[in-house]
């Protein structure tokens, strides 16, 4: 099939869309497929960056102006299929695309899929209230396909749709992250390097800088071991606040007055925007990795899926809607939302439990090879193959 994608951010864009739409278009086209991804101007790499993919950066903006342009790309490359990757921070917070197969749909001929990253609403206008989420149901009950990623959207969307909504499909995501650290890397010395004492005790928080991912509750747990005196570290692995979403960087600084509030200044690290070699090997280094997310643990989180491929012990949060890869005690540590007292003892039950840590590390890693990008391609690839049948 010739395959085409159409995504608000895309590397060098630091984003978690941006980097899930590389990975798939890689797995699609090491099945077979050709791959054009279309995306926003900016940045241009090397010559030699994903070059088995065509990728066209050529909007500039993604408002109701951009309906005329996507609708060109399309009928240029003519592709089999084409699959929107939604997410509105990733496309400005604007509504364009929200309303583009409904406003769009006579003008274009291929089926068209929307992939929701989450169900967020765009911005719209000034006093939109219930049309921003109007927006998002619009984008699936007028494509001919859906794949959402995890089972909350799956049943918030089946359920808000009208009864002549297309086919869904639940497509859990993979990590954007392997585990691949640089050559010649050895964690006692990578430790080291970092300024960690042997006897230090490294908590790894991965992912961007966002208010969903109960940061502060973090923090207060952090405090909380300190206070007991355990050499307790903490490192935010990666960027701080992504290319996308304009409040990360409002949040990132609240959460820089609270490390100095709480008198963590010489218990916080980062590692900044790093490459993906830097990151695995940052995973690979910490003892625990801690994940509280205000929502609840979902699938559809990438930093999630990290963990689990580098075989970390984790303590996230307990999920919003039933998940049963997720086992407490099993796979991962799950505490309630918003509880730094909890947390703090799951985290201090690992930091002092070896055996725990590894038996959690192992059953993450056994479990994240259910999510391989080969089988999300290979599933991708044949429910398009169901639409065009």
């Amino acid at each position: 099939m010739r395959i085409g994608i159409i995504t608000g951010e895309y590397p060098p864009l630091e984003g978690g869309v941006g980097d899930f739409t590389r990975q798939l278009a890689l797995a699609l086209h090491a099945l077979g497929h050709e791959l054009h991804v279309l995306t926003t101007a900016g940045e241009r790499p090397g010559k030699n960056f994903d070059p088995p993919l065509t990728v066209h950066r050529e909007i500039e903006d993604w408002g109701w102006g951009s309906h005329t342009r996507l609708t060109r790309w399309i009928r240029e490359v003519a592709p089999d299929v084409v699959n929107v990757q939604y997410q509105a921070a990733a496309y400005q917070m604007k509504g364009g695309i929200t309303l583009y197969p409904r406003w769009q749909r006579r003008h274009i001929s291929v089926p068209l899929v929307v992939t929701y990253h989450d169900l967020l609403p765009p911005y719209l206008f000034p006093k939109a209230g219930p049309l921003r989420h109007w927006s998002v149901r619009q984008l699936a009950q007028y494509a001919d396909g859906v794949i959402v990623t995890n089972g909350g959207d799956y049943t918030a969307l089946t359920e808000s749709l009208e009864d002549a909504a297309p086919p869904i499909r639940l497509i859990p995501i993979g990590s954007n992250i392997a585990p691949n650290p640089p050559d010649g890397y050895e964690r006692a010395a990578w430790r080291a390097a970092q300024g960690f004492a042997p006897d230090d005790k490294l908590i790894g928080f991965f992912g961007f800088m966002n208010r969903s991912k109960g940061i502060e509750t973090l923090l207060d747990a952090l405090k909380h071991l300190r206070d007991r005196e355990q050499p307790v570290h903490l490192l935010f692995i990666g960027g701080r606040t992504g290319s996308s979403d304009f409040t990360n960087r409002r949040y990132a600084d609240e959460i820089d007055a609270r490390i100095r509030e709480l008198g963590l200044d010489g218990r916080v690290h980062r590692t900044g925007f790093s490459m993906p070699a830097e990151v695995s090997a940052a995973l690979l280094g910490v003892d625990v990795c801690a994940l509280p997310y205000r929502d609840g643990a979902s699938l559809r989180r990438g930093t999630l899926h990290a963990a689990l491929t580098h075989g970390c012990a984790t303590v996230t949060t307990t999920p919003a809607v039933e998940t049963p890869h997720l086992r407490d005690g099993e796979n991962a540590l799950l505490v309630p939302p918003e509880d730094p007292a909890a947390l703090a003892a799951a985290i201090g039950r690992l930091l002092n439990d070896a055996t725990l840590r590894q038996k959690l590390g192992a059953a993450a890693e056994a479990l994240a090879q259910e999510f391989s990008w080969d089988r999300i391609a290979a599933h991708t690839a044949e429910f398009f193959r169901s639409l065009l049948a």
